[in-house]
């Protein structure tokens, strides 16, 4: 199995690491292909994968040929059964590198022609339907992001396969005393330590990027503020956008960086909000409800699917509506009661749907049948 992957943090690098994980308990010989720096290729690597360093840039660029001869030449020396292709980047790259020589599994863990707009999204949606002649199988993460690759003329063998959470990771404090566990949860953070335990938190997680919307969330916290004054906003990451949302960010907002291990934030917080723009499943909500922690999500691609459907009308908020997502926290955070009993619904609700065991599993399913399966028709040899 060949793993070829362009982001080396966040949800997506967490999500082949699990798999990685799975499949060498199994047996599987694992070859993770990134780029370096990050923590992906260090993660396979100790999880007992083969790594190969692939020099590749989020965006299409001058170095675009190489990174494709780099992926033929990892494929013809590595000769994998199996070419599992994540994001965007990846499956460019690797399917005008492989062709459908070798079955390739893409996974476009939310589609790239929703990032832009214009002639640009124009081209990325006719770029996917195109590369889906090459594409033995494209797994989505959930309904809602299938259904938006067909209505964008994206004709393919379709996988559904929900993201999943080792649950033995990320868990509930182990008290029945809430307010004492968050206590302790933020006295073991060095930056909450001085947190008087009774401060209201809304913890956010993900890359600091235009995707994950912390610019909406920091519009939305003044609004917060006015209502609940004692509240404090931290967001945990780093990305591109650091700079620009530390300089419009008020005093009660604290930015952590990136965190090696997230669950203890999770823990800390008393309410975990994520107002992306767009995703396919985002990983870290399906983290913080194992945590038992109540999510607040914008309305976008696999929020619905990942929320227990009776918490829709408190955890839902409209795509880049500010007003809303402030009006969504305040309501939650005023409301202790509902935010526990929602945190004990999202723990079980993860723990019978979003297992990582049931995803690898799932996987497992997808990489037998395309092996299985005839090859794709193809004229180019693997380009070296």
């Amino acid at each position: 199995m060949l793993h070829l992957v362009q982001p080396v943090d966040g949800g997506v690098a967490r999500v082949v690491a699990d798999l990685v994980r799975a499949q060498i308990g199994v047996g599987m010989r694992v070859v993770v292909a990134c780029p370096g720096g990050g923590q992906l290729a260090a993660d396979a690597a100790a999880l007992g994968a083969e790594t190969e360093i692939w020099h590749a840039t989020r965006d299409p660029g001058v170095g675009l040929p190489a990174e494709i001869r780099r992926v033929a030449e990892l494929v013809g020396r590595i000769r994998p059964d199996v070419v599992h292709a994540h994001s965007a980047k990846a499956g460019f790259a690797g399917r005008l590198a492989v062709r459908g020589r070798i079955p390739t599994v893409f996974q476009p863990h939310a589609w790239s022609f929703e990032a832009v707009s214009g002639t640009t999204a124009a081209l990325a949606r006719g770029w996917e339907r195109l590369a889906a002649r090459w594409t033995a199988r494209v797994v989505c993460v959930s309904e809602a992001e299938r259904d938006r690759g067909e209505r964008a003329g994206v004709r393919a063998p379709w996988s559904v396969v929900h993201n999943g959470v080792d649950a033995d990771r990320f868990r509930p404090a182990d008290t029945a005393d809430g307010l004492a566990a968050t206590a302790a949860a933020r006295a073991a953070l060095p930056q909450l330590a001085q947190l008087p335990p009774d401060t209201p938190l809304v913890t956010c997680v993900g890359r600091l990027c235009r995707q994950k919307g912390q610019d909406i969330l920091l519009r939305a916290w003044p609004l917060v503020l006015k209502d609940v004054p004692q509240a404090r906003l931290v967001l945990v990451g780093d990305g591109p956008d650091a700079r620009s949302l530390r300089e419009s960010a008020p005093p009660s907002v604290l930015f952590a960086g990136a965190a090696r291990d997230t669950a203890p934030w999770y823990r800390a917080a008393d309410l975990v909000v994520l107002p992306s723009r767009w995703e396919g499943m985002a990983v870290a909500p399906l983290e913080a409800m194992a945590s038992g922690r109540t999510v607040l999500l914008s309305d976008v691609d696999g929020a619905r699917e990942s929320l227990p459907p009776g918490q829709w009308a408190h955890c839902l908020a409209a795509p880049d509506d500010h007003a809303a997502t402030a009006t969504a926290i305040t309501a939650l955070l005023r409301d202790r009661p509902l935010r526990e009993e929602f945190g004990r619904q999202s723990h079980e609700h993860v723990l019978s749907t979003y297992d990582v065991r049931r995803t690898a599993s799932a996987i497992a399913d997808v990489y037998s049948d395309v092996a299985a399966g005839p090859r794709l028709e193809h004229r180019e040899p693997i380009a070296q």
